[in-house]
């Protein structure tokens, strides 16, 4: 079932990477939905999770990580973890040599995340773990991180100061801002280059 949807969006051209190609392939949609959503699971659209809150359309969220090029062994800061289906493809991109840190801001959202990352068993090697808190304040205990993705939209270019000091010399940020995807490098010396990509709705940060 999610092999169509890997091979859906290569075809689309949105899907390159190998390494993600096979993170799509080996992780379900369908696992991170409501059993009544679980058949649109292949359809290219977000789906509600209550709360006001969505699982993203799969062509964004490969757009998304192609963008973040996460590798294997990183460590990696996903703020909005949602459903926990971002969480769990980075976990599998990074691979038990990596770290994943997921932030959700709605306890119950949290957990759902937690029970859905637990069906691969990424908790249980003890590789991804989820936290419930504010996704402006990062998670410092575990910082520097060579990516950051942010799955909820801010409303104007003004990153939270923890997210700047968290990603290290090297590093990538993928967020989306208004209606549009930026992308931030931090050079090794500390310098900030910047890309937008336009034509993007996400839900609001809070």
């Amino acid at each position: 079932m999610t092999e169509g949807l890997a091979e859906r969006l290569q075809e689309k051209g949105v899907l390159k990477t190998p390494r993600i190609v096979q993170a799509f392939r080996a992780i379900k949609r369908e696992d991170f939905l409501s059993p009544d959503m679980r058949q649109l699971a292949n359809e290219d659209e977000a789906l509600p999770l209550g709360l006001g809150q969505t699982i993203s359309q799969p062509s964004v969220v490969a757009f998304m990580l192609e963008l973040l090029g996460p590798q294997e062994g990183e460590r990696v800061l996903d703020i909005g973890a949602g459903s926990g289906w971002t969480t769990a493809l980075l976990a599998a991109v990074v691979g038990e040599k990596g770290r994943v840190v997921g932030i959700e801001v709605f306890p119950e959202l949290a957990e759902l995340a937690k029970t859905n990352v637990a069906q691969y068993g990424f908790l249980e090697k003890g590789f991804v773990e989820i936290f419930c808190k504010d996704g402006a304040e990062g998670h410092t205990a575990e910082a520097p991180y060579e990516r950051i993705l942010v799955s909820a939209a801010l409303p104007r270019k003004e990153l939270p100061p923890a997210w700047k000091e968290e990603l290290g010399p090297g590093g990538t940020l993928v967020v989306p801002i208004g209606h549009s995807l930026w992308r931030f490098e931090k050079t090794e010396d500390g310098e900030w280059k910047e890309r937008e990509y336009p034509g993007f709705l996400f839900v609001p940060f809070l």
